[in-house]
Formats: structure tokens, sequence, C-alpha cells
């Protein structure tokens, strides 16, 4: 029995996606395996603490570099097969590594499966890349966000002792939060458009709770959460 000739199609794109991938991360990729053979060989010393981080910090770089085209890259190829399919929804970017909603009327909810990362040099790209794409599916699905003249965001980490990445409030990578939600939630990130406000909740699941909310609804934000109200919702 013959193929269906979506199957040579499906056969014919993955192909060609290979050779996209390998054109735009082959210099990366060269990278990353210098700097993970250096960083085993500096493992290996007990004197090496130091040049280790040094190079963890690099290859995560490195790493972060290579993972948004091959990220844009899936998308375009994952769109092109899945028009093929008639009858199968397109995968919505919602659930790439979070979800984001509203809550109480006009409250902006972005929760993360994670983290914020460590940032002590530069903002992470990739948590930029995430926050952006989990606005186009709801941008895509239900309409444009609430846009506030003066905003607030508070970041909530929920996390503990034992599963907390970055002890330090000032070394966590928070900027790349007002960033990707610039211009379509307020309209920049001034002194007098946009409060920040960094706090975090004690549970046993780690995440990364992000709430856009309009400037003057900031006290009652932070009296249902001081009442533990945040939690049910």
């Amino acid at each position: 029995m013959s193929k269906s000739p979506f199957f040579g199609l499906l056969r014919t794109g993955f192909f060609v996606s290979a050779l996209l991938i390998s054109g735009y991360l082959s210099n990366s990729l060269t990278d990353l395996k210098i700097h993970i053979c250096n960083l085993q060989i500096l493992l290996s010393c007990e004197s090496g603490t130091k040049e280790s981080t040094q190079y963890l910090e690099t290859l995560n770089e490195r790493l972060e570099t290579a993972v948004i085209p091959a990220r844009n890259l899936l998308e375009s190829t994952r769109q092109g097969f899945e028009a093929a399919k008639v009858k199968a929804p397109a995968l919505p970017h919602i659930g790439i590594a979070g979800e984001i909603r509203i809550i109480f009327g006009s409250w902006l909810h972005i929760r993360l499966n994670t983290l914020l990362p460590h940032c002590r040099y530069q903002t992470p790209a990739y948590l930029t890349d995430t926050i952006t794409r989990l606005l186009d599916g709801y941008t895509a699905q239900k309409g444009k966000p609430p846009f506030y003249q003066k905003a607030m965001i508070i970041i909530d980490e929920h996390c503990d002792v034992n599963n907390r990445k970055v002890f330090d409030q000032d070394n966590k990578g928070f900027k790349a939060i007002p960033n990707a939600l610039k211009g379509r939630v307020f309209s920049d990130d001034d002194q007098f458009t946009l409060g920040l406000s960094l706090v975090s909740t004690e549970d046993n699941i780690p995440s990364c709770n992000i709430y856009a909310i309009d400037a003057k609804d900031s006290g009652a934000f932070f009296t249902l959460r001081d009442n533990g109200v945040l939690r049910y919702f």
C-alpha cells in the first residue's frame, strides 16, 4: 500500500529542518563542545571552583544563544506540519513553560514552572523569549492582555530552602520580565510608569508567579497576598 504524500512531506520537512538547525547552530555547538571539555578538566581539579563557575556561566550563555533560534525553527516547522492536519488543533504556545491568565477581572498572572535564574552579567534571553511566547499564545486565543498606564509588577517566587536556586534577590534575573512585558502590558519601564516588587512565598513546589496590575491596585494586591487569598487563584 502506498504511503500518503503527507509522510513524504513530513520526512522532507524534518530533513530540511535538520539542515537549517545545523546552519543556525554549528558555531554555537562548536563553542559548547570546547567549553564542556574545558569544564570537565576544571571540575576534576579541587582548586578549579572559581574557574569552573566562570565556564558554567559561559556555557549557559552559549546554550541560551543556541536554544532561541532552535525554538523559533521548531515553531515554524510545527505550524507547517499541523496545517496539513485539518482536524488537529495547533499546539498552543500557552503550554510551553507555564500558564497565563487574568484574575480579579484585570490582573495579569503569569506562572512559570521554574524559578528565576542567576543573572550576574546579563538578562537571560530564554526567560524573555518564554514570556513573549506565553503572551503571544494568550493574544491568539483570547485577545490582547490588559494594558496599564501606570503598572506594578510583583514577582513572587514560590520555593523553600531546599529547592531554591539563587539565594540573594539582587542576583536573580528579574530584569527579563519587565523587558518582555514592556510595550504590551505597559508603555515603558521608567520609574514613573512602572513599579517593581520582588517577594518570595514558602512552598515545596517551585514556581515563579508574575503579576502585572494597575499601580493603584497595589494595596489591594498585598492585602490579598498577606491573607493567603492568592494561593487559591
